[in-house]
């Protein structure tokens, strides 16, 4: 299980997104929880794994670190500098990048170094048809959906990148796709059972993939790519998403 940690498998998707007027590639990185149980290494090469999808947006849902992180933010701000997108890399705090900075400026400033812009409760348009909102972590943050929402064009799609899968039952059906993570889909699965715990209020109806109730705004939970407690995974691979979403024929 310790081995299986340590492996990650690059999912593919694809979804319309009605008012996209062109497609759009995703890679979505979730709970990096670098610390340890994962090391700078494991980092660079997911940060090779996105970067060989040829992105046009890269995001990370959260997790950047785990609360037993240590203090060396200049390594981690030197390997995340590799991601490349042209509409930028984006991302948004997670419970244990909460847990570890009581002040989050400080690993803020250098995720900005390495050219990644943290969206806390907050959005931008980055194309014309494209509008990219995030809000902060449900556990440990205070997010406000709406304020992310605020300021999004009316004909353009909308993305939500929400840490925690907890907050789908209160985001509204204007948003397009929400991306999520947290739940490491389980980390450990076990047969007939499926997972052992997933830090949702929940249970297992968050834990993992696609979220297409009808009640609820299309979602997507990725299994996530770290892992916390102990570093193992069983029949629960790690995860590094490629969205492909394309406009409606």
């Amino acid at each position: 299980m310790v081995q299986n940690a340590y492996r990650f498998e690059v999912t593919h998707h694809r979804r319309t997104l009605p008012k996209l007027s062109q497609p759009l590639r995703v890679v979505q990185l979730s709970d990096l929880h670098t610390g340890p149980f994962i090391g700078y290494s494991a980092v660079r090469e997911w940060v090779n794994a996105a970067n060989a999808q040829r992105p046009d947006l890269i995001v990370v849902t959260g997790d950047f670190v785990d609360h037993w992180f240590g203090r060396n933010l200049e390594e981690l701000e030197r390997v995340l500098l590799e991601l490349r997108a042209p509409l930028g890399v984006w991302g948004v705090w997670g419970n244990h990048d909460h847990a570890r900075f009581a002040d989050l400026r400080g690993l803020e400033s250098s995720l900005n170094r390495a050219g990644i812009h943290i969206l806390n409760n907050s959005g931008v348009p980055l194309r014309n048809d494209l509008y990219l909102a995030g809000v902060d972590d449900v556990q440990r943050g205070s997010p406000d959906v709406l304020g992310a929402l605020r300021n999004r064009p009316k004909d353009a799609a909308c993305l939500l990148l929400a840490h925690n899968p907890d907050l789908i039952p209160d985001i509204p059906q204007e948003v397009d796709l929400t991306l999520c993570g947290h739940t490491h889909g389980g980390q450990i699965r076990l047969p007939g059972w499926g997972p052992v715990f997933t830090s949702s209020e929940h249970g297992q109806r968050f834990a993992s993939g696609w979220v297409e109730e009808r009640a609820l705004p299309l979602a997507y939970v990725s299994r996530g790519l770290g892992t916390v407690i102990v570093p193992a995974r069983l029949d629960c691979p790690a995860e590094l998403a490629v969205f492909d979403l394309l406009p409606t024929p």
